[in-house]
C-alpha cells in the first residue's frame, strides 16, 4: 500500500516506497510522477540509492535459497492467487495505468486483464518444468537425465508503455521457474507496476522474493545489476542503445542477458485482400497506446492497385479517432507520454516534408481545452515519405503513419526488411500461399496475418535482429528463466 492516505488514484497524490525484502522502504529522496495529459503531478515515489539496489539483491538472494525449494503446486496456487488479486483490484489499477501513461481508460482496463492472463498462463506452466531422460551407453547401464532449474536473482527492467503488464509479464515466468527477482519500473510510470508487491504480498508470496526499487535517472539500477555477479538474468524491455549497455556490461560477470528491443514493423496490404478490414485493422494496430507500441504498425505498404482506395478509407478512419485526456470516456487516442516525444515526432515529419513528403490529415501538435500542459498529437497519415527518412528507418512511437506503394511481393518484401529492426510485421491477404512466402521471407520474429495484434498469452514473441536476444510468453518464456543440467548415472 502507500504511505499516504487516497480517496480516489487521481484526487490525491500518491506517495510510494521501495519494497525490499517484504518490507516499505523510504530511500530519503523522492521524484515526481507526472499525468501526460495534464502535467500535473499525480504521485511521488522513493529514489533508490545504491545501497538500496544491493540490499534489494540480498534480499532475493536470501529469499531465493527457499523459493527455489517451493513444490511447483505451491508457486502455482501463489501465481493463481495474484491472477485473482490483480482482477480484484482491476479499477485501481487501471486508473493508475491512464493517470501515468495516459492511455484511454477503457485500454487500461485491457491491460490489467492481460497481466492477469500472464499470471494464470504461469501458474499453469509451473508444474510443467519438464526434464528428459534417456538411457545410453554400449552396455545399456547409464541413465542420463536433463534437469532444469531456476537461473537464482532476475533483475527485471520494465518501459513506460505498458507499465503493468510488462513487468507481469517478466515477473510471474520467473516466479514460476522459482527465482527472485528485482523490478525495476519506468521512473516515467512505475505506479502500477509498485501494486505488483502489495498484490503478491496479498496472495502469500514470501518476502523478499519479488523486490521492487525505482530511481530517477534509471541507470543507477541496471549498473548494479550488471556488477553484481549474484544477478545471474537481466531481463530488459526497452531501447536499442540501453539494451546494447546492459549486454556489453552484463558480459563483466557473464550475466545472463534478455532483451526485448524497438521495432519497425511494416504493415503489408496486398492486392487480393480485404481491403476495408485490412483498414480497421491498421487503424488499431497504429493507434494501439496512441502508437507508443512496440509491436505497432510503423510503415503501411500497400500494393499499388488498392493503394487510392486504402488511404481513402484509412485517412477517413484515423481522423475519426477523438483526441483527450485518457480518462475522458469519449477519448480513443491519449497523449504522448512527454513533451519530448511530441517534439520528436513532430521534427521526423517536418524532416519527411521538407523532402517532398505529404501531409494527408493531421501533421501538427494538438492544445486541448482545459488540458494546457497535455502532450497530445492527432493521428497522422503521409504520403510520398522517401527512402531513408526517420519515418522510415527509425521506431515512431506515435500516431503517424507513413504509406507507401509496392508492385510485387518481391518488392514488397525488400521494402519491410529495410530496416535494422525485425520485431512484427503484419501482413494482409487472400491468399494463403503469398502468407506463407512473405511470413517466411519478412525478417521479424513476430507475424500477423489478416488480423491488428500478435499478442496472447501461449506463444513467445521476440525480435531479430536490433529488435532483441530471448523471447517472453508461452512455455518458452519460462525456460528463459532456467538452467539445464545433466546427470549421468551408471547402474
Amino acid at each position: 500500500m502507500t504511505d499516504a492516505t487516497t480517496t480516489t488514484a487521481e484526487q490525491a497524490e500518491i506517495r510510494e516506497l521501495l519494497r525490499i525484502g517484504g518490507r516499505r522502504v523510504d530511500s530519503g529522496q523522492r521524484f515526481e510522477v507526472t499525468d501526460p495529459a495534464t502535467s500535473r503531478v499525480v504521485g511521488s515515489c522513493a529514489n533508490a540509492t545504491e545501497a538500496d539496489v544491493v540490499a534489494a539483491v540480498d534480499a532475493a538472494e536470501e529469499a531465493f535459497a527457499a523459493w527455489r525449494r517451493t513444490s511447483p503446486r505451491v508457486r502455482s496456487r501463489v501465481l493463481r492467487a495474484m491472477h485473482d488479486a490483480l482482477l480484484a483490484d482491476k479499477d485501481e489499477l487501471s486508473r493508475l495505468i491512464t493517470l501515468e501513461v495516459g492511455k484511454p481508460l477503457r485500454e487500461s482496463v485491457g491491460e490489467v486483464e492481460y497481466a492477469a492472463e500472464f499470471a494464470l498462463w504461469y501458474a499453469e506452466e509451473a508444474r510443467r518444468v519438464y526434464g528428459r531422460t534417456a538411457l545410453a551407453g554400449q552396455e545399456a547401464t547409464t541413465w542420463m537425465h536433463l534437469i532444469r532449474q531456476p537461473v537464482g536473482v532476475v533483475g527485471a527492467i520494465t518501459p513506460w508503455n505498458y507499465p503493468l503488464v510488462l513487468a507481469a509479464r517478466k515477473v510471474f515466468a520467473a516466479l514460476a521457474a522459482g527465482c527472485a527477482v528485482v523490478l525495476k519500473p519506468s521512473e516515467l510510470a512505475p505506479l502500477a507496476a509498485l501494486r505488483l508487491g502489495d498484490i503478491g504480498e496479498k496472495a502469500g508470496l514470501p518476502d523478499g522474493v519479488l523486490n521492487i526499487v525505482t530511481a530517477n535517472p534509471p541507470d543507477l539500477v541496471g549498473e548494479v545489476f550488471c556488477a553484481d555477479s549474484r544477478v545471474r538474468k537481466i531481463s530488459f524491455t526497452g531501447s536499442v542503445g540501453v539494451g546494447k549497455r546492459l549486454m556489453a556490461a552484463g558480459a563483466r560477470t557473464l550475466t545472463r542477458v534478455g532483451l526485448e528491443l524497438g521495432g519497425n514493423n511494416p504493415f503489408l496490404v496486398f492486392e487480393d485482400a480485404n481491403v476495408a478490414e485490412a483498414v480497421q485493422a491498421a487503424v488499431v494496430a497504429k493507434l494501439r497506446n496512441g502508437g507508443q507500441t512496440c509491436v505497432c504498425a510503423n510503415r503501411l505498404l500497400v500494393h499499388e492497385a488498392v493503394i487510392a482506395e486504402f488511404t481513402r478509407l484509412f485517412s477517413a478512419a484515423m481522423q475519426n479517432h477523438v483526441v483527450g485526456s485518457g480518462l475522458e470516456p469519449t477519448t480513443d487516442v491519449g497523449p504522448l507520454v512527454e513533451p519530448g516525444a511530441v517534439a520528436r515526432i513532430q521534427q521526423a515529419v517536418d524532416d519527411a516534408v521538407a523532402a517532398g513528403a505529404v501531409v494527408i490529415c493531421g501533421g501538427l501538435p494538438l492544445a486541448r481545452a482545459g488540458l494546457p500542459g497535455g502532450s497530445f498529437y492527432p493521428p497522422t497519415v503521409i504520403r510520398g515519405v522517401l527512402p531513408g527518412a526517420r519515418l522510415l528507418t527509425e521506431e515512431t512511437f506515435g500516431p503517424v503513419a507513413p504509406i507507401q506503394s509496392f508492385r510485387d511481393v518481391a518488392e514488397a518484401v525488400a521494402a519491410a526488411n529495410a530496416t535494422e529492426y525485425g520485431l512484427a510485421a503484419y501482413v494482409f491477404t487472400g491468399s494463403l500461399r503469398t502468407a506463407l512466402r512473405v511470413g517466411e521471407c519478412i525478417d521479424a520474429g513476430i507475424i500477423v496475418v489478416n488480423r491488428a495484434a500478435p499478442s496472447g498469452v501461449e506463444f513467445p514473441q521476440g525480435g531479430v535482429k536490433q529488435s532483441g536476444i530471448g523471447l517472453e510468453g508461452g512455455p518458452e518464456g519460462l525456460e528463459e528463466f532456467t538452467v539445464s543440467k545433466y546427470i549421468s548415472i551408471d547402474t
